[in-house]
């Protein structure tokens, strides 16, 4: 059950508050006793809760006595403090972040691989996202039939979110398309790659006897798709290989089939 601490007052605070609305104004040695908070303590409290305008006192007057602001306002007050303490976090976690990201930097393998594999569809559309997400330079995508990246819903959305994310960052992404793949493709996610094409950065084209579905990031990385055998529109798995010499070989395959494909007039 949430209490006015969960809104930042201390103990004292809370039952001073309560019992202002109890007693209605009164004198602090009265409120004292009423709340059980120590004539020691008591016109610190008070100060404190005037301080946030949740206390009036009457100015006029002998012993001074003290009101409760009504509790629609008090608690609005609490919530906006609250949330102006939230968002200075926040903007402090975020230049936290800035400032790490500069500094921090991810050592290269020099040499052997690494792979990192996401089963069923959750896993895999999470590590294609973060695989994206981290290139640099170059996105070269391969679809040879509908797949989840291009399909309706979220998670082509989500997908065509991230490539359009990578372009804003200056990532140059070619798409090499299967015809079947233009023509299948959802109108709103052919509307999205179209809308992308309007970007330098961005360029699909399409070309007959394509197999398969992958990723080559930064001519190093290769998140390759497998498609489920019984529902081939889901993925059963990705594989995302970190060898550059893999990476590399398999460029020079995707480099003769790119120069001879044809632009597509409607990127899907």
């Amino acid at each position: 059950m949430p209490t006015l601490r969960d809104l930042g007052l201390s103990e004292y605070e809370s039952r001073v508050y309560r019992a202002l609305l109890r007693t209605g104004p009164t004198t602090a040695k009265e409120l004292s006793h009423a709340s059980g908070v120590p004539m020691g303590r008591i016109y610190d409290v008070l100060g404190d809760l005037e301080a946030t305008e949740l206390v009036r006192s009457q100015q006029a007057g002998r012993p001074k006595k003290y009101a409760p602001v009504e509790p629609e306002t008090a608690l609005s007050r609490l919530l906006q403090e609250r949330r102006r303490e939230i968002e200075a976090e926040l903007a402090q976690y975020e230049q936290a972040v800035q400032e790490l990201t500069d500094r921090l930097e991810a050592s290269e393998p020099a040499e052997g691989q690494f792979y990192t594999v996401g089963i069923g569809q959750e896993e895999t559309v999470e590590l294609l996202l973060e695989r994206l997400a981290a290139a640099t330079e170059r996105i070269d995508m391969v679809v040879s039939a509908v797949s989840p990246e291009f399909d309706i819903g979220e998670v082509g959305v989500r997908v065509a979110e991230e490539v359009e994310a990578a372009i804003g960052r200056g990532v140059s992404v070619s798409a090499l398309l299967s015809p079947a793949l233009v023509d299948d493709s959802p109108a709103e996610i052919r509307a999205r790659y179209e809308a992308m094409a309007e970007d330098p950065n961005y360029e699909a084209r399409t070309i007959d006897g394509l197999s398969g579905t992958f990723n080559l990031i930064d001519r190093a990385e290769v998140c390759m798709s497998i498609p489920n055998p019984l529902e081939p529109r889901e993925p059963l798995a990705l594989i995302a290989l970190r060898d550059p010499t893999f990476a590399a070989n398999l460029h020079e395959e995707f480099r003769p089939r790119w120069e001879s494909a044809s632009p597509v007039p409607h990127p899907p």
